[in-house]
């Protein structure tokens, strides 16, 4: 790999105190980027950026909650005022509460598509506000692949991630005048915290699923966000990006 892919460049990278988010943040780091590490989870933003600072790397740590306004732009600012500008924005926080249609409380329901698509929204705002005077920038989003063909027990989810497509490509059409790019990646199936807690026999079934015949991993998902940072992809906007080794296809 080409390394110092994001040599001088500031990135923010939500939901990154652990997991995906996790694995782009150290792969930005890695490859040159100042990191931005926030999550709603003070203790776990902290504990990464620490880890990642003691291998010499420039990051710092910055708690937000995506579906706060305020936060949201305070983040970008904070981003700019530490590291001079805001070039790579990944809006990667989410979570899950899965129940079938009939069981999924309307709470539970709204939650989800907060955090996924408000937070999408308010990310991709802030960070186009800033992008735009810069004449450039970087926005990638996460979806999902079930976003694409939908999950049992998750209309919340997969209609979120959805929406997160839908997000993109209208604010893609709206900002690339002003040098900004907006992608979307879909994971698949990925190794995290959550794939370990499922039943091996349940696991295996979805593995077999996949023409690749492995899991992702989380750095399969953190590579492709580095291309769509990078200007490798310098021509590219208003994509989306399945990272599923095949499956749904």
């Amino acid at each position: 790999m080409t390394p110092n892919l994001l040599e001088g460049r500031a990135a923010i990278i939500t939901g990154s105190g652990r997991g995906i988010g996790l694995s782009i943040a150290s792969v930005f780091a890695e490859n040159g980027a100042s990191v931005v590490i926030s999550d709603v989870n003070a203790e776990a933003a902290a504990e990464s950026a620490a880890g990642l600072a003691d291998k010499g790397y420039r990051v710092i740590a910055v708690p937000c909650d995506v579906t706060d306004e305020a936060q949201m732009d305070d983040l970008v600012d904070t981003c700019k005022a530490e590291f001079g500008s805001l070039d790579v924005m990944v809006n990667n926080a989410g979570i899950t509460r899965d129940a079938t249609i009939h069981k999924m409380s309307l709470e539970d329901f709204r939650l989800v598509i907060d955090v996924h698509m408000t937070g999408c929204w308010l990310g991709t705002r802030a960070a186009s506000r800033v992008m735009k005077e810069q004449g450039k920038g970087s926005i990638i989003n996460i979806s999902s692949i079930s976003g694409k063909v939908g999950n049992f027990g998750q209309t919340n989810y997969s209609g979120a991630k959805a929406g997160i497509v839908g997000i993109t490509k209208a604010a893609a059409r709206e900002v690339a005048k002003s040098g900004v790019r907006v992608n979307v990646i879909q994971p698949g199936l990925i190794e995290t915290a959550m794939t370990a807690a499922m039943p091996p026999e349940v696991l295996s079934k979805m593995v077999a699923e996949i023409p690749m015949r492995r899991i992702g991993q989380p750095t399969d998902i953190a590579n492709t966000a580095l291309f769509l940072a990078s200007d490798l992809s310098g021509f590219i906007t208003g994509t989306v990006t399945e990272v599923a080794g095949g499956r749904h296809m």
